[in-house]
């Protein structure tokens, strides 16, 4: 039986030779590769879950409140405890994740004649946010050690009058914080423009002790949003929950873009769930920070035939790593004894997330083992 020919569809031709997004997933005994949370739910939190997924399902043929006022209010309150910033319930707007909650500033924001703006290394999402939005996209760099030179941004800023700049704060590939000093030059610049200024704070919770919170601007700012998502701290990879905080005008304007009815009725009960267990579940984030830094330690001590082992400075729960002369050959090394970890960021360097104590001592063993066989190679 021969194989019918591809059928020829009116795809966007800059589509044409795209693939999709996403991280290898294989089947090893140790994957610390898409930093998800290594601890699953209690039982008591699994119970909660269900007990809300079970009352909501008894009237799932109505759809659910388009606009999720209790989420809402479960969400505000929980950052009010988390980062001592207290905003109103219509100032919080959540989705499928946050990067749903990213596709709608785009939406919103961008668009043809439009331009986005950040500072690579950063997110690889970001770029498609644009692209499928039909904005331009330009990036800046970033310095050797991940920083963003704040008077550089602002000139940038103003060169290329972009009407979105996304920061990731802690960022990712890199784990580096931005400070307090940099996000005002940016917003200060992104003012006169005018721009959104998004800061993503998907790791916030595992910040390091005097890291701010980009929250603590909202108030000075109202072309401010922070984004978090409970996929990390929360170890809620699955429920697919991310959000914002930003002026109810910026609220609103989301609102116009969604689809309605975006958020289930089974995603907003699982969600309030979890929040109700907030106390118990950010336990772990403490556990997490602390095997963080250990794992920094660690690394730094050891040596590849490249020299020292770099690390940069994380206030995420991954780490980045390097570099080396032949990344691909450490990555294949570890997948070889079990370990998955992330072959991404800038040449030469890699990324692994914080396990659990057994899954970093198996990366450690693992690292030890590659290093020693390509010395002695």
């Amino acid at each position: 039986m021969s194989t019918p020919d591809a059928p020829v569809l009116p795809l966007r031709p800059e589509l044409a030779d795209e693939v999709p997004y996403g991280a290898p997933q294989l089947e090893v005994p140790v994957l610390l590769n898409v930093n998800e949370n290594p601890y699953p739910p209690s039982e008591q939190v699994v119970a909660s879950i269900a007990a809300g997924v079970a009352d909501a399902a008894r009237s799932l043929n109505r759809y659910p409140d388009r606009d999720f006022p209790a989420l809402r209010q479960d969400l505000a309150d929980y950052l009010a405890v988390e980062s001592g910033v207290r905003v109103a319930p219509e100032q919080i707007w959540a989705a499928n994740g946050s990067n749903e909650v990213m596709l709608h500033l785009l939406q919103a924001f961008g668009g043809p004649g439009r331009t986005a703006l950040s500072f690579a290394p950063t997110y690889s999402m970001y770029p498609e946010y644009a692209r499928d939005t039909h904005t331009r996209w330009v990036t800046g760099r970033r310095a050797e050690d991940f920083t963003i030179d704040p008077d550089a941004a602002a000139a940038l800023v103003e060169a290329e009058q972009p009407s979105v700049i996304l920061l990731a704060s802690p960022n990712n590939p890199t784990g580096t914080a931005l400070p307090r000093e940099t996000l005002e030059a940016v917003l200060d610049a992104a003012a006169r423009v005018p721009a959104v200024v998004v800061v993503d704070e998907a790791y916030a919770e595992f910040r390091r002790a005097g890291t701010p919170s980009a929250l603590e601007l909202l108030e000075a700012y109202p072309h401010l949003a922070v984004t978090r998502t409970m996929s990390k701290a929360f170890a809620a990879a699955g429920l697919r929950l991310g959000y914002l905080a930003a002026s109810t005008a910026l609220v609103d304007a989301l609102r116009v873009v969604r689809l309605p009815y975006h958020l289930s009725a089974v995603s907003q009960a699982t969600a309030r769930a979890a929040l109700a267990h907030r106390d118990a579940l950010l336990a772990q984030v403490a556990d997490l920070r602390a095997e963080r830094d250990a794992l920094v330690a660690w690394l730094r001590r050891q040596r590849s035939a490249a020299g020292p082992v770099q690390v940069a400075e994380s206030d995420a729960n991954f780490v980045l790593f390097g570099t080396f002369a032949d990344r691909h050959a450490v990555w294949q090394g570890l997948l070889d004894r079990g370990v998955l970890i992330r072959e991404t960021g800038p040449d030469g360097w890699l990324r692994v997330s914080v396990g659990t104590r057994e899954e970093t001592q198996a990366f450690q063993d693992a690292l030890t083992d590659v290093i020693a066989e390509q010395e002695q190679g």
